[in-house]
C-alpha cells in the first residue's frame, strides 16, 4: 500500500464500531479496514451476488456479467484510483465489494416490485438495504447481529452519491443505531468508490451487451467521442481485424475515465485546500469525480446505454417477468407465510410494517436463480400467471 495522504481514512483513527470486539476477537495482523473488507468478502450476501442480474435476467451464457463479476471489477478500479490518491485502499475497496449487496433478484425490476409492494410502508431503496443486510440480517456472531463494520465502512455506503437529508426508513432506522452524519459529504475513499461504480458499468455492460446481440458497434460508434476512440485504436492496430479490438475499446475508454478521475480530483484537492478527512466531508461537493467535459461524455453514454440496451425489448420483457415473479412472491408470502423456510416465518412479526418488510428482508437476500424456483414450486411456469 502506498503512503497514505493527510485527507484519507486512516484506519488508526477510524471512529470504530458499534459492539466492542477487544475481548472478543483475535485481531492479528489487519487493521480496522481490512478486517471489514474480509468480513464482505465471507459473508453469505456477497457469494449470492454471482446469482444475480447485473444487466441480463439469470444469463444463459457463462461469460456474461453478474453482480458478482461486476463487485469484483469495480473494486479492481477502485483500488486503482485509491493507490494513485494515496487513499486507503482497503476501505476503498472494501466499499466496491459491498455497494451492489442491496439489491433484490432481477436487478432493478425487483427492486420495483419491491418499492411496489411497500408502498405504504416506507419504501424499498437497495442501497439502504445493503445497510440493513450488513448490520441486521448476516448473523455470524454470537454476540450481535450484523457484520460489526466500522463507522468509516457504513457512512460509506450509506451516503456515497452525497448528503442524505431524506433518509428512507431502513437508513434512518441504522442512523439512529450510530449517527452518520448523512447531512455531511462522504469520505474521499466512498467516492471513490462511487465514480469506480460508474466506470465499471458503463464499459463493461457494452461488452455484455454486444456479446448478447442487443448493441452494434455501427450503433456505439454515433457516440463522437466512442468514433474518435476507436479510430484512434484502428490505426494502432491497422493490421489486425476489428473483431479483435471491442475489448481494446473498453479498456482504452475507462483509462480515459480514470486518468481524468485522477486528474479532476487531485485538482480539487488543491483548489479546496483540504489537509484532512474532515475537509473532504466539509468540502461543500463532491471532490472524487469526472471534469465537466467527461461527466457530459459519460451522461451521453449512459442515455445511449438506457435508450438502446437498458430499454431494448428483449430486455424490458425480461424485466416484466421478473418483476411479476416478485410480486407474486410478495403476495404469497403474504398471504400464506408458512411457505417461507421455518426459521424466516416465525420469525414473522404480527403487526405492519415490520410483517411486510420482514417479507421484503427475505426476498431481497433471495438470488434470480432462488426466486425463479420458490415461484415455479408455488405458481407453476409463469406464463398465465396474474
Amino acid at each position: 500500500m502506498t503512503q497514505l495522504q493527510s485527507y484519507a481514512s486512516d484506519p488508526a483513527n477510524s471512529r470504530g464500531r458499534l459492539h466492542d470486539e477487544k475481548r472478543d476477537v483475535t485481531r492479528g495482523p489487519r487493521d480496522d479496514f481490512q478486517r471489514d473488507r474480509d468480513r464482505i468478502i465471507h459473508c453469505i450476501s456477497f457469494r449470492r451476488l454471482r446469482h444475480k442480474t447485473q444487466v441480463f435476467v439469470a444469463p444463459d451464457g457463462d461469460h456474461y456479467r453478474v453482480r458478482l463479476t461486476h463487485s469484483l471489477e469495480v473494486a479492481q478500479i477502485g483500488r486503482t484510483l485509491a493507490r494513485a490518491l494515496g487513499l486507503n485502499e482497503d476501505l476503498t475497496e472494501a466499499l466496491c465489494l459491498a455497494h451492489d449487496i442491496g439489491h433484490p433478484p432481477f436487478g432493478h425490476a425487483g427492486e420495483d416490485a419491491l418499492e411496489e409492494a411497500l408502498a405504504d410502508h416506507g419504501g424499498f431503496d437497495h442501497n439502504a438495504q445493503t445497510i440493513r443486510t450488513l448490520t441486521k440480517l448476516e448473523t455470524p456472531y454470537p454476540r450481535w447481529n450484523g457484520l460489526n463494520l466500522t463507522w468509516e465502512m457504513l457512512e460509506g455506503l450509506a451516503k456515497h452519491n452525497g448528503p442524505v437529508m431524506q433518509p428512507t426508513w431502513a437508513l434512518a432506522e441504522a442512523n439512529d443505531a450510530v449517527d452518520l452524519d448523512l447531512d455531511s459529504w462522504p469520505s474521499l475513499e466512498a467516492q471513490i468508490a462511487a465514480i469506480a461504480d460508474d466506470i465499471a458499468y458503463d464499459n463493461h455492460d457494452i461488452d455484455d451487451g454486444i456479446r448478447a446481440g442487443l448493441l452494434t458497434l455501427d450503433q456505439l460508434l454515433e457516440l463522437p467521442f466512442i468514433a474518435e476512440r476507436w479510430q484512434v485504436i484502428r490505426d494502432r492496430f491497422a493490421d489486425v481485424s476489428p473483431d479483435r479490438l471491442l475489448p481494446e475499446l473498453i479498456r482504452d475508454q475507462i483509462g480515459l475515465m480514470v486518468n481524468d478521475v485522477l486528474e479532476t480530483t487531485s485538482e480539487r484537492l488543491k483548489l479546496l485546500a483540504v489537509q484532512t478527512p474532515t475537509d473532504v466531508r466539509q468540502a461543500g461537493r463532491m471532490i472524487g469525480g469526472f471534469s465537466e467535459e467527461m461527466a457530459e461524455k459519460e451522461r451521453a453514454l449512459k442515455g445511449f446505454m438506457y435508450e438502446n440496451l437498458y430499454h431494448h425489448p428483449k430486455q424490458m420483457a425480461a424485466a416484466e417477468e421478473g418483476k411479476r415473479m416478485v410480486a407474486d412472491l410478495v403476495r404469497a408470502y403474504r398471504e400464506q407465510p408458512d411457505l417461507m423456510p421455518d426459521d424466516w416465518a416465525a420469525a414473522l412479526p404480527e403487526a405492519e410494517p415490520a410483517r411486510i418488510r420482514h417479507i421484503a428482508d427475505f426476498l431481497a437476500g433471495m438470488t434470480d436463480r432462488y426466486a425463479r424456483n420458490r415461484h415455479q414450486e408455488i405458481f407453476g411456469e409463469l406464463s398465465g400467471q396474474g
